[in-house]
């Protein structure tokens, strides 16, 4: 595997975190091709084969409604996330996109300052790395437990 393709998955997912928990939600859409897919569904549904997620969103575009949404409509009590991420594994690379999977671990921060454990599960990427930075072309987000929280409002 090509220690660059390895170094370039491993700083979009730290990115990616980084941007979620210093609530630069506004940046969260860039790390996705035009076309690219977000899905959060549970581990059970996707052993099931089921298609749809929690939430779901399949351009840049429709992130970028969520993060309107998020700043200007939704409303939700104030909070943070904290991402602990890893190990990040690239599984495969053929044709320009390579496949990653890593764990991660999120915990929730009110504005209280209670601190929670809030989800964890395991990434499932696709990624471009034809041009850099590097790009998801599809991102799974796999929850262990079948709960949410009312307050899955921010991205995972």
């Amino acid at each position: 595997m090509d220690i660059r393709i390895r170094l370039g998955v491993e700083d979009l997912i730290g990115a990616y975190s980084a941007a979620i928990d210093e609530d630069r939600l506004e940046d969260w859409p860039n790390f996705f091709i035009d076309a690219g897919r977000y899905t959060i569904m549970t581990r059970d549904d996707f052993d099931q084969g089921l298609k749809f997620g929690v939430i779901s969103a399949d351009s840049k575009a429709m992130l970028l409604d969520r993060v309107t949404a998020l700043r200007q409509a939704n409303i939700y009590e104030p909070h943070g996330y904290r991402h602990i991420v890893g190990p990040m594994r690239v599984i495969a690379e053929a044709g320009g996109v390579a496949e990653a999977r890593s764990n991660f671990v999120v915990v929730r921060i009110m504005k209280d300052g209670q601190t929670m454990l809030f989800v964890t599960g395991e990434y499932r990427d696709k990624i471009d790395v034809t041009t850099e930075p590097f790009r998801f072309i599809e991102r799974l987000v796999l929850t262990d437990s079948h709960k949410f929280d009312t307050l899955l409002a921010l991205p995972l």
